[in-house]
């Protein structure tokens, strides 16, 4: 029997197939989060485990925590059969929605304890980046050398992002939020988000950007809020190598030397209204 990630021919034994899927997709209407799964197979019995996680640092430093108590389900197939044939089934769904497929050691933590701060407002310009096809180039290199472009990838976007003086807030598995204070921040998130897609052909790699000016809530290092929604949901629309932002940024840059092409109105999943987008030329 062919195996699959889960090694699902282990007779009677635990086994655990894990799946991470960080940011935005077009089945997660609540917008910048992220999910984990987990498929365990013992027998003729499968338990699934699902939830919202918090992912921090990357790379071989990435550590992920349930951001609650995860969602939990058991069904009995009532033969060992039947139950690999689900869990085929179970792991197909994960791949087809953009799920990342993690090694079976690694663990998803009971979430840090964190200390309640109530949250504040600011005015700033969200950036969101991410790597287009990160998937297919992380099987094509191996966990190893795929560690190691992801080593280069975020020093060269911390590098663009002390240049134009914005704010890591995130790692997002393959990607980064960042944030730029007030409507100064707009054109500099913009020359940003441009450098950061030079930067990285070199590593050849191409990234989606989307940004989104708006008021967000400051709780501690996190923001949060309809216009940080917004802007993963911008990203989203984006393609490979291509920087696209809502008509509120468009509306505050003033550069001679930026450029826009319309884009069109959109309907952004799980925002209200239509918004028109334009890419950066």
């Amino acid at each position: 029997m062919a195996k699959v990630p889960l090694k699902i021919d282990r007779e009677s034994a635990g086994a655990v197939a894990k799946f991470l899927r960080v940011g935005v997709h077009h089945s997660n209407v609540g917008g910048y989060t992220s999910k984990a799964w987990t498929i365990d197979l013992t027998g003729s019995t499968v338990l699934l485990k699902w939830g919202s996680v918090e992912v921090r640092r990357a790379g071989r430093g990435r550590r992920i925590y349930w951001a609650a108590r995860p969602r939990q389900k058991t069904v009995r197939c009532g033969s060992e059969k039947l139950a690999r044939d689900y869990v085929k089934r179970a792991i197909a769904r994960r791949r087809r929605h953009r799920y990342e497929e993690l090694l079976e050691t690694v663990r998803i933590q009971r979430g840090p304890v964190h200390r309640r701060v109530e949250p504040g407002r600011i005015l700033a310009t969200v950036l969101f980046v991410d790597i287009v096809r990160s998937t297919e180039k992380a099987a094509l290199l191996g966990d190893r050398r795929w560690n190691e472009v992801l080593s280069h990838y975020y020093a060269a976007l911390r590098r663009e992002l002390r240049a134009s003086r914005g704010r890591e807030i995130a790692t997002t598995g393959d990607g980064m939020l960042a944030t730029f204070d007030r409507q100064a921040g707009a054109a500099r998130a913009i020359q940003c988000a441009a450098a950061m897609r030079q930067a990285v052909r070199t590593l050849g790699l191409e990234i989606r950007a989307g940004l989104h000016t708006g008021e967000c809530e400051l709780v501690g290092d996190a923001v949060g809020g309809i216009a940080v929604h917004i802007g993963a949901r911008v990203m989203a629309k984006a393609g490979a190598d291509e920087v696209l932002v809502s008509s509120t940024v468009k509306d505050l840059v003033v550069e001679p030397g930026i450029k826009f092409k319309d884009r069109g109105a959109h309907r952004l999943k799980g925002v209200p209204e239509e918004w028109r987008l334009y890419r950066v030329l």
